[in-house]
């Protein structure tokens, strides 16, 4: 049986995963997880600190990810595919707040 990964928290800042997360929004985060697509990751991008993104699908060597905001942020439409290396790890659940108006999955909401 393989170690446990380990787990520890995130918090959203910015706009861009809306209407998903929101600003201030704690995650919990299950670090060197590798991601499904359409699963929300915490990621390396280049140039800039750690970003909570949603993984949209594997590409040779990491990850295609998106904002669900399209009015905010940055994501692999300016950088490129993020390497495998610099998915941080996969969110687990929003640990705070517990429930929002429209409470939901982490799903991506149209």
């Amino acid at each position: 049986m393989g170690a446990a990964l380990p787990l520890g928290m995130a918090i959203v800042r910015g706009r861009s995963m809306e209407p998903t997360l929101h600003d201030g929004d704690r995650l919990l985060v299950k670090y060197g997880d590798q991601p499904r697509p359409g699963q929300i990751v915490v990621v390396r991008l280049p140039g800039r600190p750690v970003a909570v993104k949603r993984a949209m699908r594997a590409v040779d060597g990491g990850w295609w990810v998106e904002r669900d905001n399209p009015d905010e942020g940055v994501d692999s439409w300016q950088v490129g595919p993020v390497p495998a290396a610099d998915v941080v790890g996969r969110v687990v659940c929003r640990l705070w707040p517990l429930l929002r108006r429209n409470p939901g999955s982490l799903r991506r909401r149209r």
